[in-house]
C-alpha cells in the first residue's frame, strides 16, 4: 500500500457520540498530510455512525469513516492499520483528545525524519492523566528514560520507573513496522493496549523521545474499562491478553540482543501477571483462583527460570501471599497503590 500521508491517528468509536467529537476536532487541527481513520465498531444507541460519516463528508481530505461489525477495540485498532496510508500510525481512543500545539510539534518531528528519507520505528511523547472525579492531572514523562534530542536505541535507554511504562498513548510507530511484525489484536477483547505496546518492540531499532504532553487521557468514568468493578468483570479478558503476551516473544532471546528491553519486558510482563493475578484474587470465587494458578503453571510451562524470577520478585509477590488473609492484604496493598499513584 502506498503511503500518502504523513501519520493515520485511528479512533475506534463505539456508541461515542456524546464525546468523540471534542477527540476528532483536536486531531483535524493537524492539517492536510494527516489521516483520521474513525472505524465505527458496530454502534447501534446513538448517532456514532452518522457521526462518522460526516466528519468523512466535511473533511474528505482527511477523515474516512470506516463501519464494522462488532469486534471491540482491538478489532478497531486491526482495520485502522489494514487501511492506514500513513507513514506512521497512532491509536486515538474517542474519549481521549490530543494537546494541539504538542500535535504540532510531533507532526513537525515526523516531518523531518520523514523529509531526510530516516523515519524512526518510534517516536515516544507524554501522555496526561486528565482525572474526572477530582479534576486533577497527573502527566507521564520519561525525561529519565530516555536521551533527548537525537535517535537513540535500546541501549542507549536508562531505569524506568516502576509506575513508568509505555502506554498506547505515548507511542507512534512506524506504521510498516506494525505490519511486519505480524500485529493482530483479538476481537471482543478489553486491554489489548498492553499487547500493542510489547509485541512490536523487539522490531524497534531506532527510537526518539519529544518531551510535550501529547496525549490527553480521560480517566474516571464509572462504565471505563479501568474503573475495579468494570476490571472484575472482565477479568477473563485481562488473562487472555496476558496468556497472548506470554506467548508472543522468547524472553531470554530479547535478552541476549538487547539486555535493556529484555529486562524492560520483563517488568512489564511481571506488571501484567500482577494485575491479572490481583482481579482474579479480587473476584475471589474458587474458578478465578483456580485461573489465577492456571496462569501462573503456563507461564512455568513456558519458561521455569522466568517463572521463578517473577512470581518471587516484589511487584508479583504481592499478588502471592497464601491463604484467605494473604489474598486481603494483596488486595489492600493494590488499592493502597491505586490510591497513591491513580492509575484508575
Amino acid at each position: 500500500m502506498r503511503m500518502e500521508k504523513l501519520i493515520t491517528f485511528a479512533v475506534p468509536c463505539y456508541n461515542s457520540a456524546s464525546y468523540m467529537e471534542h477527540c476528532v476536532e483536536t486531531l483535524l487541527q493537524g492539517g492536510s498530510d494527516i489521516e483520521i481513520i474513525l472505524v465505527d465498531d458496530g454502534s447501534t444507541k446513538d448517532d456514532t455512525p452518522a457521526l462518522c460519516d460526516r466528519y468523512q463528508e466535511q473533511f474528505p481530505d482527511i477523515v474516512r469513516a470506516i463501519h464494522q461489525e462488532n469486534g471491540g477495540h482491538g478489532e478497531g485498532v486491526n482495520q485502522g492499520l489494514r487501511n492506514a496510508r500513513g507513514v506512521y500510525y497512532k491509536v486515538v481512543d474517542s474519549d481521549d483528545w490530543v494537546d494541539v500545539p504538542a500535535l504540532k510539534q510531533v507532526l513537525d518531528k515526523l516531518r523531518q525524519f520523514t523529509r531526510d528519507g530516516k523515519p524512526v520505528d518510534m517516536l515516544v511523547s507524554n501522555y496526561v492523566y486528565e482525572h474526572v472525579e477530582d479534576n486533577t492531572q497527573r502527566v507521564m514523562h520519561y525525561r529519565n528514560v530516555f536521551p533527548q534530542g537525537r535517535v537513540f536505541g535500546w541501549d542507549q535507554i536508562g531505569r524506568f520507573r516502576p509506575s513508568q511504562y509505555l502506554l498506547m498513548h505515548s507511542v507512534i510507530y512506524r506504521t510498516e513496522l506494525l505490519r511486519r511484525c505480524g500485529l493482530a489484536l483479538p476481537k471482543h477483547t478489553f486491554y489489548v493496549d498492553n499487547i500493542f505496546v510489547y509485541q512490536p518492540l523487539p522490531w524497534v531499532k531506532n527510537i526518539y523521545y519529544l518531551d510535550v504532553d501529547l496525549y490527553r487521557y480521560f480517566i474516571g468514568r464509572a462504565d471505563q474499562s479501568v474503573n475495579e468493578k468494570v476490571m472484575v468483570g472482565r477479568v477473563d479478558q485481562q488473562v487472555r491478553v496476558t496468556y497472548q503476551m506470554i506467548g508472543a516473544h522468547d524472553l531470554r532471546e530479547v535478552t541476549q540482543k538487547s539486555k535493556k528491553l529484555g529486562q524492560y519486558m520483563f517488568n512489564y510482563l511481571a506488571m501484567m501477571m500482577a494485575i491479572s493475578s490481583i482481579f482474579l484474587t479480587i473476584d475471589g470465587r474458587p474458578e478465578s483462583l483456580g485461573k489465577k494458578t492456571q496462569l501462573w503453571e503456563y507461564l512455568r510451562t513456558v519458561d521455569a527460570g522466568i517463572y521463578h524470577k517473577m512470581k518471587y520478585r516484589a511487584v508479583s509477590a504481592v499478588t502471592n501471599f497464601p491463604g484467605y488473609q494473604g489474598r486481603r492484604l494483596s488486595v489492600g496493598l493494590y488499592r493502597l497503590a491505586r490510591k497513591i499513584y491513580k492509575f484508575n
